[in-house]
C-alpha cells in the first residue's frame, strides 16, 4: 500500500529537543543582566522565529540600549553553555526516528535556529547524519511563520508539500507548515500548550502519540 506522507520533517527547538526551555533560561539570563523579566507573553511572541528576530524583539520590547550583535553574542555563549549539561531529546523522539528509519520514511529538521547552534545541539547527541538534511535561519531570507523553509524542505526531498508531514511544538512554526499546505501536526510543550494551532491535522500529546503513527501509517 502506498504510503500517502512520503517524509516527515522535524522542527527542532522544544520538539527534538527541550531546547525552548533552555532558551527561556538564556532570556532570563541576559534579560536579567539589564534588570529586566523575560515575560510569558514576550516569551510567547517571540517563540519558533528566527533568532535574529527574536533577539531584536527582546531588545525593542523593554527599550534596551546594548548593540543587537552583543545582544546576540551574550544569548549564543549562553545557550553553547546550558546544552553541554541540560540538553534532552523530548519524550517519544528517538523511539519515532527508529520507526521512520525502519520503514525507510526520510526525515529532515527545519528550524528557525542559527545553523551554528543547530549544529551545536544535534551534534550533542550525534544526530545530523540521521537527516537527509538540516535547513535552519540561514539558509532561508524569510523565518517562520512565513512558509519559505517548508517550502524549501520539499523542494530539496523532491515532494509536494502535501505529501510532507511537518511536526512543530509552536504556534508560529504550525502557521509556516500549513502555509506551505504541508500535514501539519502540532506537539506543544511548556508555553505553546495555549498557542493557537488552527489548521493542524492533530495536536499531539507528545511525539510517542500513537495517532502520529497512524498518520504516517507506522
Amino acid at each position: 500500500m502506498k504510503r500517502n506522507i512520503e517524509a516527515v520533517v522535524f522542527d527542532l527547538d522544544g520538539l527534538i529537543f527541550n531546547t525552548e526551555e533552555i532558551y527561556q533560561q538564556v532570556g532570563r539570563t541576559i534579560l536579567g543582566r539589564h534588570g529586566k523579566l523575560f515575560e510569558d507573553e514576550l516569551i510567547n511572541e517571540v517563540m519558533g522565529r528566527p533568532p535574529r528576530a527574536a533577539l531584536q524583539r527582546m531588545i525593542d520590547w523593554h527599550g534596551l540600549t546594548i548593540s543587537f550583535e552583543a545582544f546576540q553574542a551574550d544569548s549564543d555563549q549562553a545557550f553553547l553553555r546550558l546544552i553541554e549539561d541540560d540538553l534532552q531529546p523530548m519524550p517519544g523522539c528517538l523511539e519515532l526516528f527508529a520507526a521512520l528509519e525502519a520503514a525507510a520514511v526520510p526525515k529532515a529538521v527545519a528550524t528557525s535556529s542559527s545553523k551554528r547552534l543547530a549544529h551545536a545541539t544535534l551534534n550533542r547527541f550525534a544526530m545530523i547524519p540521521r537527516f537527509e538534511f538540516v535547513l535552519t535561519s540561514d539558509d532561508v531570507v524569510n523565518g517562520k511563520p512565513d512558509p519559505e523553509v517548508y517550502q524549501t524542505a520539499a523542494a530539496r526531498l523532491g515532494i509536494a508539500t502535501a505529501d510532507m508531514l511537518v511536526l512543530e511544538d509552536s504556534q508560529n512554526g504550525c502557521r509556516a507548515a500549513v502555509a506551505a499546505g504541508a500535514v501539519a501536526v502540532a506537539v506543544p510543550s511548556g508555553h505553546s500548550h495555549s498557542h493557537d494551532f488552527t489548521g493542524a491535522r492533530l495536536v499531539a500529546d507528545t511525539l510517542a502519540d500513537r495517532r502520529i503513527y497512524e498518520l504516517l501509517g507506522l
